[in-house]
């Protein structure tokens, strides 16, 4: 019997699966810069922010690694995880879903939704610079215009941004953005070869619980509880979508997509993400826009669909 048909057939069904997990994963991802907006418009700041959801995601993610853990006893379908991977998606866990969380929060109290979503869009071809800088790989010239188009974009609509906040704060804003960017890269760039040794779940399980931590220790040394207890009783329930819709489902969609299409696939799909922000920036936040915004999130994008051609 010709298995190649099957085979073939399978490996197809795996790759259409994973652009599915990827695109409803960038959608979900899109809409966390208008809940986090919304809260902020009660009251709540970027620490308390992330703190709240935290506390709605850490039992989530807990209960999939006890779930994994006791499939892997009952069935012995797999060795224990060495403790140097353990620490690994811990470390990466910190860049990925603890600083570049917080940089990208912060960054909002100081820029329009639009801004922040299409500043945080150049990772991608930040993914690239660092893939060159540490793993070797060649940095064509085309991964040195995607860098310059998406810079170009951001500069577009960092110029329309006077209608929303100051110069000062803008400038803010993007710095920490464009840090949270940075620090992602470094997590898309490093978790794949893990995730493939120890699973795509069990990776987000431990890369965000040990994230937590860091979170934790963040808010005891902030003193954030005593903003969150007094908080705006909508700021919990927008805090529990921002945790569960926004966190939760769309990272494990995003890494398992990352396992079946790759990195740069998934990155390139994640360009319809400002888009989307954008869209629900304008009909929920009532946020101005103008040409320039459309023209910027355009030449954004085709910078970033260099980088899929590479």
């Amino acid at each position: 019997m010709d298995r190649s048909g099957g085979d073939t057939s399978h490996l197809e069904g795996r790759f259409a699966s994973g652009l599915v997990m990827a695109i409803v994963g960038t959608f979900l991802f899109a809409s966390k810069s208008i809940v986090a907006k919304l809260v902020y418009g009660l009251g709540l700041d970027a620490t308390g922010l992330l703190t709240l959801r935290m506390v709605f995601s850490f039992p989530v993610y807990w209960l999939v690694w006890i779930k994994l853990k006791r499939r892997v006893a009952l069935t012995g379908s797999a060795k224990p995880i060495p403790r140097r991977l353990i620490v690994r998606a811990v470390l990466l866990g910190f860049f990925g879903y603890y600083l570049a969380a917080y940089l990208d929060l912060l960054g909002l109290e100081y820029i329009s939704a639009q801004m922040e979503r299409l500043t945080l869009f150049s990772y991608p071809a930040l993914i690239a610079v660092l893939a060159w800088m540490f793993l070797g790989e060649p940095l064509g010239w085309k991964i040195v215009l995607s860098i310059g188009l998406c810079y170009l974009g951001v500069w577009l609509m960092y110029s329309q941004e006077g209608q929303y906040a100051t110069d000062s704060d803008t400038f803010t804003g993007i710095a920490l953005v464009l840090g949270a960017a940075i620090s992602y890269s470094i997590y898309v760039l490093f978790a794949k070869p893990i995730m493939q040794e120890i699973g795509s779940r069990e990776f987000t399980s431990l890369a965000m619980m040990g994230s937590t931590v860091f979170v934790a220790v963040q808010c005891v040394v902030t003193n954030s509880f005593d903003s969150i207890i007094q908080a705006n009783p909508w700021v919990f329930a927008y805090g529990a979508a921002l945790a569960i819709l926004c966190t939760v489902v769309p990272s494990f969609l995003i890494n398992e997509a990352i396992v079946r299409i790759g990195a740069t696939r998934t990155s390139v799909i994640g360009s319809a993400g400002p888009v989307l922000t954008m869209l629900l920036a304008i009909l929920l936040l009532k946020e101005p826009s103008t040409p320039y915004h459309f023209v910027g999130m355009l030449v954004a994008i085709v910078g970033v669909a260099l980088v899929a051609k590479k």
